[in-house]
């Protein structure tokens, strides 16, 4: 087989295998010396190649894929498709990091095999993004605001608590959002790429609230800078305007300050001290944690600055006094379990589909999107009886 032909048959252009090579090469972190000695030329052979004005041999596309930790069948196939997010991560890097690095690869990894899926099944995703809102001079808290509440607005959110960050993401806005362990410094990471659109990834091992947080957090990325990568990690000191217009949004859009101030007035009318059954009140109506809220009320001039500091000198608010103020609540992992579903809605639909038209098998579907045997079959359950049960009535239409 010629080295410029798909596995389906369907012939790639020289300059598109080239373009597959380099972000090969430079996803396993080789320079062109080192792999033009892989094959035995000159670095300008190498270029020529990558740049598409010289055909890569078949002999010389195997070594290639070897030593960038891939196979041709990857590089050639029609379906696949190769992202540039793994070394505009590492250019954003000053410095190397382990954590970082791991969480941007599976970021990439999943991005490919979600359009993979796409390409396989002739479907084309429906990106839904909100109008750009550059940052502007001035004020960055309160453009924040006013940009949060507007995508509020947008998405018809109403003034209700924010539950499922994901399936928002993911369905209202077309982004392409996943929910997996990631080392703990990591809270989330944000890409924007022209084929594959907005790519976001989070820890699956944060708690709810703070899966909340850095969901929002790399939204606000996609409002003001949707083209420059961003990677949120626990030692974040937000100090470029970027970073703390992210903040900024971040509060304004979980907590929208109308909203707070029209709940704090009702909870603390005719009180005297804001106490810990305020704050556990609050928290609980607005699904952010006690110190998100007490921050957010200091911010707001509700609470005098340096209350969250106040309670934490004397005894904090604890789990149990929670308990005493709203009783034995539902486990919070439940919410946890649906966003750590290791798959998102509509790339679940997509996996199914492709398995039912044996596109896919079981295996296969593991490798694609990293998850084991009993994952994969977790996400196909019930797909077989889904098949035998359609009939001309339920078909959609097309």
């Amino acid at each position: 087989m010629d080295a410029g032909e798909s596995m389906s048959g369907e012939r790639l252009t020289d300059k598109e295998v080239g373009e597959r090579l380099r972000l090969a090469r430079e996803n396993a972190k080789l320079t062109q010396v080192d792999a033009a000695a892989q094959i035995g030329v000159v670095r300008t052979t190498l270029v020529a190649i990558e740049q598409g004005k010289r055909r890569v041999q078949m002999d010389e596309l195997q070594k290639l894929a070897i030593a960038y930790r891939t196979s041709a069948n990857a590089l050639l196939r029609r379906e696949a498709v190769h992202l540039d997010m793994v070394p505009r991560f590492r250019k954003l890097q000053e410095s190397s990091d382990d954590a970082v690095e791991a969480a941007t690869r599976l970021l990439n990894d999943l991005v490919r095999a979600e359009v993979e899926l796409e390409n396989a099944l002739g479907v084309v995703r429906t990106r839904n993004y909100p109008p750009e809102r550059p940052i502007l001079p001035g004020d960055i808290r309160a453009q924040a605001e006013q940009d949060a509440q507007e995508l509020r607005d947008w998405l018809g959110l109403g003034p209700g608590p924010i539950t499922d960050i994901v399936s928002i993401l993911d369905l209202q806005l077309g982004v392409r959002v996943y929910v997996r362990p990631l080392n703990g410094k990591v809270s989330g990471l944000f890409a924007y790429d022209e084929t594959a659109g907005a790519c976001i990834l989070l820890n699956a091992n944060h708690p709810p609230e703070r899966l909340l947080q850095s969901g929002v957090h790399e939204t606000a990325h996609l409002i003001s800078t949707r083209r420059q990568p961003e990677v949120l990690t626990d030692d974040e000191r937000f100090t470029s305007r970027e970073e703390r217009y992210a903040n900024a949004f971040q509060r304004s859009f979980i907590t929208p300050a109308r909203v707070v101030r029209q709940q704090f007035a009702e909870i603390t009318a005719g009180q005297s001290h804001l106490t810990r059954r305020h704050i556990i009140l609050l928290a609980h109506t607005s699904g952010v944690s006690r110190e998100a809220m007490v921050r957010r009320l200091e911010e707001l001039k509700l609470a005098r600055e340096g209350t969250w500091d106040w309670f934490v000198a004397n005894g904090g608010i604890t789990d149990d006094q929670v308990r005493q103020v709203l009783g034995e609540l539902p486990d919070k992992k439940v919410y946890t379990a649906r966003a750590q579903g290791l798959v998102p809605p509509r790339l679940a639909l997509l996996a199914r589909e492709a398995w039912k038209k044996d596109i896919y098998s079981e295996g296969q579907l593991a490798r694609l999107l990293q998850l084991n045997r009993h994952e994969v079959r977790e996400l196909l359950e019930g797909a077989e009886k889904e098949e035998s049960e359609a009939n001309e009535l339920v078909k959609l239409p097309h």
